[in-house]
């Protein structure tokens, strides 16, 4: 499950509006230090603010989820991993300059756009997956 973590370009994250309601969003990321927390941050695509709901959701509430999945019509190709854990924002520091370091190496794109933005870190708690298997 993490080698199809890591090695996924895109993945959907959901937190919980302060609310309650749910809040999905596909994002880039990076599985960082020993496999236990994913990061993703705040770049400098154009955006109408960079204080973005997810971060609000996670300083609210730090439950996070985060879904990585393969489909194909060939079926036995298709799966999906499912990271649970808590959420913070490190806006500064070794955690975040590590976070950045990962981005960058993963994608290509980041060394362009810049990274200026928080950093969203996930302490995962539990790994879940399913592959076909028939």
């Amino acid at each position: 499950m993490r080698e199809r973590v890591r090695a996924a370009r895109v993945a959907r994250l959901a937190t919980v509006r302060p609310d309650g309601t749910p809040h999905l969003v596909p994002i880039c990321f990076a599985l960082i230090g020993d496999g236990t927390r994913i990061v993703s941050s705040v770049d400098d695509k154009p955006k109408s603010t960079p204080a973005l709901q997810r971060l609000a959701n996670i300083r609210a509430n730090p439950a996070a989820t985060l879904l990585v999945d393969h489909y194909e019509e060939d079926w036995p190709r298709v799966w999906w991993v499912r990271v649970d854990g808590r959420g913070r924002v490190v806006e500064d520091g070794p955690e975040r300059d590590q976070a950045a370091a990962a981005l960058r190496a993963k994608y290509a794109q980041y060394e362009a756009i810049g990274l200026s933005g928080a950093t969203l870190v996930i302490d995962i708690g539990r790994w879940r997956g399913w592959a076909y298997s028939g």
